[in-house]
């Protein structure tokens, strides 16, 4: 069963970097790369995730045709 993530975004974001640069820097080996890969895979999904769920419940203040202020989804826009 999946491990539910208990990081924040900021979290997987900054982890996510950390995964980059190791691999970047050519200085791991080929199995810790694979694992790297693997979980960098992993955050990016749960990033993707998080940031579509976030822009669902974005809403925007906008003017009707006749000037009134209405709330629109972040989508409609």
């Amino acid at each position: 069963m999946a491990e539910k993530n208990k990081q924040s975004f900021e979290e997987m974001i900054s982890e996510l970097e950390k995964i980059v640069a190791s691999l970047e820097s050519g200085d791991v080996g080929l199995e810790e790369a694979i694992e790297l890969y693997k979980r960098g895979t992993l955050l990016s999904s749960e990033c993707a995730k998080l940031l579509e769920n976030a822009e669902k419940q974005i809403k925007i203040l906008t003017r009707s045709p006749d000037g009134d202020v209405v709330e629109v989804d972040f989508e409609e826009n």
